[in-house]
């Protein structure tokens, strides 16, 4: 295996790894193992540190998973990332909405090093990618059985960011079968302007977006008018609710979309982002399926506040 190959494990270290610890909050547990690094690296600023940790809490919390947290922050006054766990066998409330950790995985990186922060992030989603990955770290009693826990999760940490390190699944699919209405619906409660669209055997046809939705209720012949006010009360609005439930998603959906490979440098991402003015790419699989989306915001915070 070639050295330039690293895992996630090799920037853990026995020693900076808390056992059967007893804490009331995220507060304590944090100041516990901040206070452990701090003994191995003197430059920490404790209080500085759990600052910056508990102020990202609030804004995006970092419970992944039920039993699991994976608190992080980038400190100008460190050089190199540093790695400490917390087990918890009883379990803490560690948000403001009382859910129980038993995991507390802490990871800090210099604040200039974006891509190792991201790599190691990912890293860990992918060790904690099954649920019961968090039970069995949980039930874990010593520092050298969770050494030997990560060991065993041969994780590597790419060479090269790609899309698939800055993807996130989509949290709405629609079906080119759908109705409007369902549509309509699925846009309302998700966080994106666009929804991709499949087909029965889940290959990717189109984007549902909010403005297809609008050139659909305002047709382009419309559009050439320059004072739409006579038309009254949002009729075309109105006419379009009313046939809802029976005009298809793939009647009014885009079928031009930009989809990259899962495989392509997340460098990439950056550049198409700019020269196609989109907010939002689609990332494809090795078959060419739909494996998740980025959106230019969810891209931006990786590379510079998350």
């Amino acid at each position: 295996m070639p050295d330039s190959i690293k895992h996630f494990y090799e920037y853990l270290f026995v020693n900076n790894i808390c056992c059967n610890m007893q804490a009331e909050n995220n507060v304590s547990v944090l100041q516990e193992l901040l206070n452990t690094l701090k003994r191995h690296v003197p430059s920490i600023d404790v209080d500085k540190a759990i600052r910056e940790l508990l102020a990202r809490e609030e804004i995006f919390p970092t419970i992944v998973t039920d039993g699991l947290a994976l608190p992080h922050a980038r400190l100008p006054e460190i050089t190199e990332p540093l790695v400490a766990v917390a087990i918890l066998p009883d379990g803490i409330p560690f948000d403001t909405k009382g859910t129980r950790v038993k995991v507390v995985v802490l990871l800090l990186t210099p604040l200039d090093e974006p891509n190792l922060h991201i790599q190691l992030i990912s890293a860990l989603a992918n060790i904690f990618l099954e649920k019961s990955s968090v039970d069995r770290l949980a039930e874990q009693t010593t520092p050298s059985a969770v050494m030997q826990f990560f060991h065993g999760n041969r994780v590597e940490l790419n060479s090269c960011l790609t899309a698939a390190d800055m993807m996130r699944p989509p949290a709405f699919v629609l079906q080119e079968t759908d109705t409007l209405q369902q549509a309509i619906s699925k846009l309302a409660t998700s966080r994106s302007e666009e929804l991709p669209v499949v087909d029965r055997d889940g290959d990717l046809r189109g984007v549902f977006s909010l403005t297809e939705l609008l050139k659909f209720t305002l047709p382009e012949h419309l559009l050439w008018m320059e004072d739409l006010s006579p038309i009254d009360r949002f009729q075309p609005f109105s006419d379009l609710l009313k046939t809802s439930t029976d005009t298809k998603v793939a009647d009014v959906m885009r079928e031009e979309y930009l989809a990259v490979p899962e495989t392509l440098p997340a460098i990439q991402l950056a550049k198409l982002f700019i020269v196609n003015s989109v907010r939002q790419m689609i990332i494809l699989d090795q078959k060419g399926k739909l494996a998740g989306i980025v959106e230019l915001k969810d891209f931006c915070g990786k590379l510079f506040w998350d």
